[in-house]
Order: structure tokens, then sequence, then C-alpha cells
């Protein structure tokens, strides 16, 4: 993005109990639609795991620790509602692990990852539909990747939280469109 139009100086800085484990493609890494590594900006206690490389597979068993507990964001009907009700039954901090990519990717992708056995699939809540409008979404409840790690930290965290995370999110949209004119 051209300087005048970066945005890199606004960009919140969280420390919180939630961890965010964001999983791309490293096809997927350096597309500029990309919204998810932004978010590893924004959240401190973030990490960007890689996975489709031949000669380094991916193994997120390191995530099953008995000091917390793990969420898989996962786009199915099958999987269970995001909300303060699932999360007061298990009171461990939690570690998200988010697919990154479109709809069906992430959900090949929550199926397919080693090591996430463990992991309890969970869904966002349905709500307002995406604001990203840079690429085309196919399924009505698609979010930009960046829009759902902000709406399930409103859940976990506090909807301050989603708040100014949703800011950010609305300039880089504004920014990403005045950069294409």
């Amino acid at each position: 993005m051209h300087m005048l139009l970066c945005i890199c100086p606004t960009i919140p800085r969280y420390t919180l109990a939630t961890r965010l484990i964001l999983v791309m493609h490293h096809r997927e890494l350096h597309k500029p639609t990309a919204t998810g590594p932004l978010a590893l900006e924004a959240l401190v206690n973030s990490e960007l795991r890689v996975h489709g490389h031949r000669d380094r597979p991916l193994d997120c068993s390191d995530l099953d620790t008995p000091d917390r507990r793990t969420l898989l964001l996962y786009p199915g009907e099958d999987a269970s509602v995001l909300n303060r009700e699932l999360l007061e039954r298990d009171s461990r901090p939690v570690t998200l692990v988010v697919p990154d990519g479109t709809w069906g990717q992430a959900a090949r992708m929550g199926r397919r990852l080693p090591g996430v056995g463990h992991a309890e699939m969970v869904r966002l809540p349905e709500g307002p539909p995406t604001s990203w409008g840079i690429r085309r979404e196919h399924h009505p409840q698609g979010l930009a990747t960046f829009e759902a790690i902000a709406r399930a930290f409103g859940i976990i965290e506090s909807p301050l939280v989603q708040a100014g995370l949703e800011e950010l999110f609305r300039l880089m949209v504004e920014r990403t469109l005045q950069a294409r004119g």
C-alpha cells in the first residue's frame, strides 16, 4: 500500500489471554486480499502457522495442553455456536485456531489439520454480512478472516476488543479501495 494510505500507525495492540493461531496455506501468504495477517499485527498473543509444504508438514499437536482450551473456528452447521454459555463450561484460557481461506478451504483445512483432533469445533453466531467487498463471497455467512477473528474475540474477550478490531478493518477496507482507485 502507498505510504500515504498505510494503516500501520493505527494498528491497536491487544495483549489478551486468548491466543490466536492463524493457519494459512503457503499459496495464500502473499495475496493482497488475505486479511488474516493483519490480525497478527493487532493481537500480540498470536502466531501464524503455514501448511501445504510437502517438505515441512504442519503439526499442531503442541496446542493440546491441559492449561488451555483449544477452539477451532469452523464454518459448518455441525459445529457448536461460539457464545458465552459455551465459554462458561470451561474456564481455561482459549487458544483459537482460525483457518484462513475461502469458506470451502477453511472447511477442508479444519477437517484435515494434523494435531487439532482435541479441539472443539465452533462457529460464529449469525451476524451482519461481510463488509470486505474486495473478494466475492459465495456463502451468505462468509466473512473475511479478519472479520471472523474480530467477532470471535468480541465473544471470547470483550465487545471493546471487537469494536477496535472492526474499526481497524474498516480503515483497511477504505484504504485498500482508495489504493485501487
